[in-house]
């Protein structure tokens, strides 16, 4: 999994590429919560491009919710620019989808 985090107007665009599973789901939490921290006060919120995820099981849903959550106790959002169909797969069939809607 390769994970980049750059600024975004507003907020920052974090970028998943490869596969999201047990041995590199705490590579993406720690990138998240770093994307978090990094707006700062400024409430804007983390965008994630998950386009070319390959492989994402409920390790990597966790995640996502953590970092949902995490976002929102900051006062921030976190949502998905773009899927893959893995993962709109796995969000469809979680019933997740819509909480990652901007």
């Amino acid at each position: 999994m390769d994970v980049s985090v750059t600024s975004a107007k507003p907020g920052v665009l974090v970028t998943v590429r490869g596969e999201i599973d047990l041995e590199s789901a705490t590579d993406l939490r720690t990138a998240l919560l770093h994307a978090v921290a990094a707006n700062g006060k400024a409430r804007a919120g983390v965008v994630l491009d998950l386009s070319e995820v390959s492989f994402c099981d409920s390790t990597a849903l966790n995640t996502l919710l953590h970092a949902r959550q995490h976002a929102l106790d900051k006062g921030q959002t976190l949502t998905i620019s773009a899927a893959s169909p893995a993962v709109t797969r796995l969000l469809e069939i979680t019933g997740a989808a819509s909480l990652f809607r901007p």
